[in-house]
């Protein structure tokens, strides 16, 4: 989350974030394993619907894997990768095929270059937990069509539970991003102006040889610290070895684990003649949820 408007200890720094992956470009597939794996679930969750997509965005499209598969999978359509890292967006030209194009624009995604109800279909891996969410699906919503489909991942409030509390014990310092729960993103959906918003959780726990490993994975993977409130300094030799060594608690089999909570969420928009302000604050993603027939996973 970032902006004026957000909570202390969500705001992320969008400049310094857009920098760590734009340095990540060149080899972020080499470390984006967990980003891949999830992206073929959000892939094969579009089996479920029977959308004929005009126009798709993918929002924060990084390398552009996930472009060249809705290219494939809807041929027809007109694929455009958006990312706010120029450096990604010239990678993923490696995923273009002569006649399976898609297009590429360097934006930020709460500020779409796009006239309103001009998208059929908005995917997003792992984008929503570096932005503003209430943002975002504002204008997610602004773009997309009515019966127009958001499917998106975000990482949940357990992701790097054991950095963050490794953390803890060396000092009070900003160190690991907070992420928001997934019940607080169904109800911004909801006030956002999405229908029917579908959102469940599953869990990952990748393994680590040692800390230096892990941290590594995280920065080749972009994901840098980027909160407002970081240390703007140079971390000392004293500081890592401590976490280190608090890290060292949490060893399972001779293997660092880090947990990941990833956040799976499908909301449509009204149908044409259905179309309606924001639902008030008063009505939320829960209330909603408990009229949905159907709907047995939270």
């Amino acid at each position: 989350m970032s902006g004026p408007g957000a909570p202390r200890e969500f705001a992320l720094d969008p400049r310094f974030a857009r920098r760590s992956f734009e340095r990540a470009s060149a080899h972020y597939d080499d470390f984006a394993v967990l980003p891949s794996e999830v992206r073929a679930l959000l892939l094969a969750r579009l089996d479920l619907t029977a959308l004929k997509p005009r126009v798709i965005l993918d929002a924060g499209a990084g390398t552009g894997h996930a472009c060249k598969a809705l290219k494939k999978r809807y041929p027809r359509a007109r694929v455009i990768a958006v990312d706010f890292a120029l450096g990604m967006l010239r990678a993923a030209a490696a995923q273009r095929a002569w006649l399976r194009p898609f297009d590429r624009v360097c934006a930020s995604a709460c500020a779409l270059p796009f006239a309103d109800q001009s998208v059929d279909l908005i995917l997003s891996n792992f984008l929503v937990h570096w932005c503003d969410p209430g943002a975002l699906f504002r204008e997610f919503r602004r773009v997309l069509a009515p019966r127009g489909l958001l499917s998106f991942t975000s990482l949940g409030p357990d992701s790097l539970r054991e950095l963050r509390e490794a953390w803890s014990r060396v000092d009070a310092a900003s160190r690991v991003h907070r992420f928001i729960d997934m019940h607080d993103l169904g109800d911004e959906l909801v006030r956002s102006g999405f229908a029917a918003p579908v959102l469940d959780v599953e869990s990952y726990t990748l393994q680590f040889e040692n800390l230096p490993a892990l941290l590594a994975d995280l920065r080749g993977a972009g994901a840098s610290n980027a909160t407002m409130s970081r240390p703007k300094g140079l971390t000392g030799k004293n500081k890592i070895s401590a976490l280190a060594a608090a890290y060292e608690t949490y060893r399972l089999d001779g293997r660092l684990p880090a947990t990941f909570e990833v956040i799976f969420a499908q909301a449509w928009t009204p149908v044409a003649g259905a179309q309606q302000a924001p639902a008030p604050a008063g009505i939320s993603y829960s209330d909603l949820r408990a009229k949905l027939p159907g709907r047995k996973r939270e």
